[in-house]
């Protein structure tokens, strides 16, 4: 459909309320493109066009994205309509009783939700290559390379332009990791902004949250005021916004104090290509008359990221031992992949008061960041600490639990920013201001103070306005290897095994 990857949510929306283009016509749009790239990419699956023709037909509600077709993250958003592999053999077709209240918010803004994207087992991961799909979840600048993790299949639909916008998690940079590596904008909101409930309360000791990853920071402004706020009986929610994302974004923010670091916050040197995307978001800053000083947090970041493997590990265990209680079994082979098994032995070390340790850690390490941003406003560096990593490096093959987290090549060394904010509960964002000399994206890396979300989205409003990255596309050999006849996965298959 002429003008669809042309055009944000915001605008598709638009045109609907227009009439000039049905919300069936934009649904045809997305299947098609899912139909044509889908093979290359391995990024969407459970695929429900029959329960998206019903929405339209019954009458999608009033709201800022009515007809603007979506994807939902294959992990959480539980929907009673959309089964969940949760990228794990052990969780394939798990159906809902009931709707998440984050999936209510987000289907009363009128979206046209009509599958998932794929994502590694149980999140864990920086890439997204989990044995449920049949295939690795590839990127659309490169092919080779991975489309990060753990919204990996969300970022790379985006990318691809299958849909304008779509559904992540982030519970250690897991929709910024994506945004990174694909070319986009991902903003993870301070703690507790969203809903969890009603069958959680919260994950990860309160790291993980739901967020989204869009083209434009508009869209995502608008979508997180749709979903923002408790829902009823939730343990702890953020400091209310004062007048909204979307109202943020309307005024630039005030000049602002921003620490700027181009190494890991260990000092330890990065990517020349990342170090250069920090540098350049420097200089940006300075030119529009923000206060930038070369500067990285004084917080003890090992041992945080000691505290989350920890954290991690037993919330993967428990989700393992609950679902194998349900049927009634053992572990058996081909169930849970090589690191989830290792952390099951990892966790099964760690007793109830090593647990409660590593959440006071997290919990310390927060007033430490805290005690760095009375000073500074923004903090500022790349997302990642290299460039896009290559299809397999990150696979889940290993029982070394502990060497995949805080190895010396392992997860954290390779993204050591986002799991900060993440333990700290402060609000970040990932923006595409930077590209290779071979064409892979680099993201820059933004977080401010606790509650401080419209400050950091104006900001990101403004970065995009004097630096605009919305008609950046992916190579053209991405359109050689579609193939536009291939079939549409069945309803309630997998992507990944039909083209695997």
């Amino acid at each position: 459909m002429l003008g669809y990857e042309t055009n944000d949510a915001t605008s598709l929306a638009g045109l609907v309320a227009s009439g000039e283009v049905t919300p069936h016509e934009l649904l045809d749009a997305a299947l098609e493109r899912v139909s044509a790239l889908n093979p290359a990419l391995c990024a969407v699956t459970l695929l429900r066009e029959d329960v998206a023709r019903r929405a339209i037909d019954a009458g999608l509600p009033d709201g800022p994205f009515r007809g603007v077709p979506f994807l939902l993250k294959d992990l959480g958003a539980e929907a009673v309509d959309f089964p969940s592999h949760n990228g794990s053999n052990l969780l394939r077709n798990t159906r809902y009783a009931r709707d998440s209240a984050l999936y209510e918010r987000i289907r009363a803004t009128g979206l046209v939700t009509f599958g998932r994207t794929t994502s590694p087992e149980g999140g864990i991961g920086p890439t997204t290559e989990s044995a449920v799909y049949g295939a690795p979840t590839r990127n659309p600048w490169n092919l080779e390379r991975t489309s990060g993790g753990s919204s990996g299949g969300a970022g790379a639909v985006v990318a691809a332009g299958i849909v304008p916008m779509a559904h992540g998690s982030d519970g250690g940079g897991s929709v910024r990791i994506p945004a990174s590596s694909c070319g986009l904008f991902g903003f993870k909101a301070t703690r507790g902004r969203f809903p969890d409930g009603p069958d959680a309360g919260e994950g990860w000791a309160g790291m993980a949250i739901d967020g989204f990853l869009s083209r434009s920071v508009r869209d995502n402004a608008t979508i997180m005021d749709a979903c923002a706020g408790p829902d009823l009986g939730a343990p702890y929610y953020a400091p209310p916004l004062r007048k909204g994302y979307a109202a943020a974004i309307l005024r630039p923010p005030k000049r602002l104090r921003v620490a700027l670091c181009t190494t890991r916050f260990s000092g330890e040197a990065v990517d020349p290509s990342c170090r250069l995307a920090a540098e350049e978001a420097g200089a940006l800053l300075e030119s529009l008359g923000h206060h930038v000083e070369l500067a990285r947090p004084a917080a003890d970041h090992a041992g945080m990221m000691c505290a989350w493997t920890r954290i991690v590990a037993c919330g993967t265990a428990l989700w393992i031992s609950k679902r194998l209680g349900a049927l009634g079994r053992d572990l058996a082979p081909g169930d849970v992949e090589g690191v989830s098994r290792g952390a099951i032995a990892y966790a099964a070390q760690i007793s109830g008061a090593d647990y409660l340790d590593a959440v006071g850690k997290i919990h310390a390490y927060g007033r430490e960041m805290a005690a760095f941003m009375a000073r500074w406003d923004v903090v500022v560096s790349p997302t990642l600490a290299e460039p896009p990593a290559r299809i397999g490096r990150f696979a889940h093959a290993t029982e070394d639990y502990e060497a995949y987290r805080i190895g010396p090549y392992g997860v954290f060394a390779y993204s050591p920013y986002c799991a900060v904010f993440n333990a700290s509960g402060q609000p970040a964002a990932s923006l595409p201001l930077h590209w290779t000399d071979d064409g892979l994206p680099v993201g820059v890396h933004l977080g401010a103070a606790f509650g401080e979300d419209e400050m950091l989205i104006s900001l990101c409003r403004e970065l995009e306005l004097a630096r605009p990255w919305f008609d950046r596309r992916p190579p053209n050999r991405l359109g050689a290897l579609a193939k536009p006849s291939a079939q549409r996965p069945a309803s309630d298959k997998v992507q990944g095994e039909q083209n695997g």
